[in-house]
């Protein structure tokens, strides 16, 4: 029960720093640096992801040569 609570002011937290304060008469307006961050940080975590995927792919295919000589074998 904790967590969630804590969950959720964290959330509303950052919805009140996200939020213009100009129009709405609250808010920290950093909206703009939060998108400035996620243009920036999309490329690393896309080639993180890639790097990743290309691991599991190269241990996929070992996996499937080392089953294809088990078989063999049988």
């Amino acid at each position: 029960m904790k967590a969630t609570i804590i969950g959720l002011l964290i959330i509303a937290a950052a919805v009140f720093a996200v939020l213009p304060a100009e129009s709405l008469g609250f808010g920290l307006g950093w909206g703009d640096d939060v998108l400035v961050f996620l243009r920036g940080g999309l490329p690393v975590v896309a080639v993180l992801i890639g790097l990743i995927a290309i691991f599991i792919g190269i241990a996929d295919m070992k996996d499937h040569a080392e089953a294809k000589k088990e078989e063999a074998e049988k």
